[in-house]
């Protein structure tokens, strides 16, 4: 964990110091953008689990530096949490989340391109979808969320069409969680709960600039 942590602070490094290096043209993009998302929580010790479905939300804001590279923040509402194999509980977290992302891309009117850096998240609600536990209890049923902070990295590749400043995108997604939901002291029951969660997302990006 303490790997993906020093990750973490050298992705948020390196964006920002991209953002501000020198720059041969530039193009500045703004629009809104819908995913789905499929999400699990990694639990030490295990949970048997599937994904939980979800939706996100957002807008995003591009800022193309070079013929290549560019700057991507975001503001997203995510829905994430767990869905247990058992069938008899499933949990969602609603979050708002900032990812920074540096912009990788190839191509000119029509574009593959990477994005890979750091997110920040913060925990607005978490509701119960199914709770038919009244015979088997376990700690991740009866525990509210306890750390509403979360961080972690975001990677993904998608493909753009650009028609006459009008961006149309699909982009694949993965987000790994650095942070636990639940304490993690020695006296808990949880040694890691972090969020992991895959999106597709689809966004429509207007030229500003």
């Amino acid at each position: 964990m303490q790997y993906f942590k020093t990750i973490f602070f050298f992705a948020l490094f390196s964006t920002f110091s991209f953002a501000n290096g020198r720059l041969n043209k530039s193009e500045i993009y703004i629009g809104p953008s819908l995913g789905f998302n499929e999400s699990m929580i990694m639990f030490k010790p295990t949970v048997s689990q599937g994904f939980l479905k979800g939706y996100n939300i957002g807008a995003v804001f591009r800022y193309i530096a070079d013929n290549n590279f560019g700057l991507q923040c975001e503001l997203n509402y995510s829905q994430r949490g767990w869905y247990e194999k058992s069938s008899l509980y499933s949990r969602q977290l609603n979050y708002i989340e900032f990812p920074f992302l540096t912009h990788v891309f190839f191509g000119n009117k029509s574009r593959f391109f990477f994005n890979i850096g750091p997110k920040i998240s913060y925990l607005l609600s978490e509701s119960k979808i199914t709770n038919n536990t009244s015979t088997l209890i376990e700690e991740q049923h009866i525990t509210p969320i306890q750390n509403a902070f979360d961080y972690g990295l975001c990677s993904g590749v998608g493909f753009l069409i650009n028609i006459k400043g009008t961006v149309i995108q699909l982009d694949t997604r993965a987000n790994y969680g650095l942070s636990d939901v639940f304490s993690n002291d020695k006296r808990d029951f949880f040694d890691t709960s972090n969020n992991f969660n895959l999106s597709v997302n689809l966004a429509l990006l207007f030229k500003v600039k």
